[in-house]
């Protein structure tokens, strides 16, 4: 294996206990308000869905060739090329809601006496810096990342757990198929952690069972998910439409809060520094895929990496006064982008997989 590829435990490592981070911001108060106390139908029904397109997506990595090559050798390189920019296009859109959620997250929480562009503008440094990396270093960072999201949900989970109750999540159905309906769209939003695959293709080595045992990492993921959410409903029950950062005030209702000061603390910052990685791995995956469809020239990683982070920075500088009004359009009407091309480019890629078999198997006979 090459130094610049990842090793096939880091792929799986992000989807256990990366993927899930980028969900505890704001989408918990999002199902509360559309699907109340039966927000943990949506979720299941997406995490299902995403961990079919993560089986699909890890069957790609069996001929262990990019996305780009495979594109190539059926479109042509030109159509390749066109492909991967509308596909990085697709990242980049994706990158607003998390994005939006890091610069509310550090503005109410971390830095609220400073101007919000001035404590959020260092993401950006980090993010160009980041994104110019090569994939062996962001593979020993999820390394690092998975058991300290594990330690801190759990640790948050665990003070909270005593304050919650479970009975707010009765009877089941409250909501009706519409409350379901809606929660399930808007949360498409934040799924698209297959999506975040596809530039990872051909660039870690398949084992015998990696598909299998991604979609159960996912799903195992997908299962603390559910659990945090099970939780904060118990925590807040009615008043949990307004909880925008649950994540970092749940624990303190624990009863020992009191006699041994916010431990809590440690686990908060714990999961919203892996929160931070996983803001700008859109970023990484748009940069990824437009620098393997034009050649890897050794700049370019550095000038898409500068290019893309300068770009997304300077719409959110333009959006400073409408944070509500983007992530209600993104989720609200935009929705229906994430599911059409997670599905559709993880099945354009099996499809066009089976077609180049197909060919094989008869140049062969």
């Amino acid at each position: 294996m090459t130094a610049s590829r990842l090793n096939a435990r880091q792929i799986l490592f992000f989807l256990a206990a990366v993927a899930p981070a980028g969900k505890l911001v704001l989408l918990p108060s999002l199902l509360a308000a559309q699907a109340k106390n039966d927000l943990l139908f949506p979720i299941l029904l997406q995490v299902c869905v995403q961990a079919a397109l993560v089986f699909a997506v890890l069957l790609l990595a069996r001929r262990e060739r990019t996305v780009y090559a495979l594109l190539a050798d059926m479109v042509g390189s030109i159509c390749a090329k066109a492909l991967c920019i509308l596909f990085a296009a697709f990242l980049l859109f994706a990158a607003f809601v998390p994005l939006i959620e890091q610069k509310l997250l550090v503005q109410s929480l971390f830095y609220d006496t400073l101007p919000s562009y001035v404590a959020f503008a260092p993401f950006f440094l980090f993010s160009a810096y980041l994104c110019a990396k090569p994939l062996n270093a962001l593979g020993r960072m999820w390394d690092v990342l998975a058991p300290l999201f594990c330690i801190g949900l759990f640790g948050i989970l665990l003070l909270s757990a005593g304050s919650a109750d479970f009975g707010a999540l009765a009877p089941a159905g409250g909501a009706g198929a519409g409350g379901f309906l809606r929660g399930s769209a808007y949360s498409s939003s934040w799924f698209f952690d297959a999506a975040l695959l596809l530039p990872l293709v051909g660039k870690f080595p398949y084992r015998k069972g990696l598909a299998w045992k991604g979609m159960l990492c996912y799903l195992a993921g997908g299962g603390a998910l559910l659990l945090f959410l099970a939780v904060y409903f118990g925590v807040f029950s009615d008043i949990a439409v307004t909880q925008l950062f649950a994540f970092a005030h749940m624990s303190k209702y624990f009863s020992g809060i009191t006699a041994m000061g916010r431990i809590d603390y440690l686990f908060i910052f714990a999961v919203a520094f892996v929160m931070t990685f996983y803001a700008a791995m859109p970023i990484h995956a748009a940069a990824e895929t437009v620098s393997e469809a034009f050649g890897r020239r050794k700049p370019l990683a550095a000038l898409l990496s500068l290019g893309m982070n300068a770009a997304l920075f300077a719409l959110l500088f333009a959006l400073n006064f409408a944070p509500s009004a983007t992530i209600a359009a993104i989720t609200e009407r935009a929705f229906w982008v994430f599911p059409a091309v997670g599905a559709g480019a993880a099945g354009l890629l099996l499809l066009l997989d089976g077609v180049q078999a197909l060919q094989r198997r008869r140049h062969a006979d």
